[in-house]
């Protein structure tokens, strides 16, 4: 939970300038580890570690934001 609490405040940071409070980060770090997890096995990009769990689910989590704004102007 903390790791997803990290990636979604920093997902929320690089996305729109500040987080989403804590279970907001929480939830959006959540779902980003699982997007970034898929994403990274569908490339073959191994990460490990902490700083490679934190960076997979930001990534992940920042596609993730990126995606809800497309949809939320459409």
């Amino acid at each position: 939970m903390i790791i997803g609490a990290l990636a979604g405040w920093l997902a929320g940071t690089i996305m729109k300038g500040r987080g989403f409070g804590l279970l907001g980060n929480i939830l959006v770090g959540i779902v980003g580890a699982v997007l970034g997890s898929f994403l990274f096995g569908i490339l073959n990009v191994i990460t490990g570690g902490l700083f490679g769990s934190i960076l997979m689910a930001t990534v992940g989590a920042v596609i993730l934001l990126a995606i809800l704004g497309i949809v939320k102007k459409a």
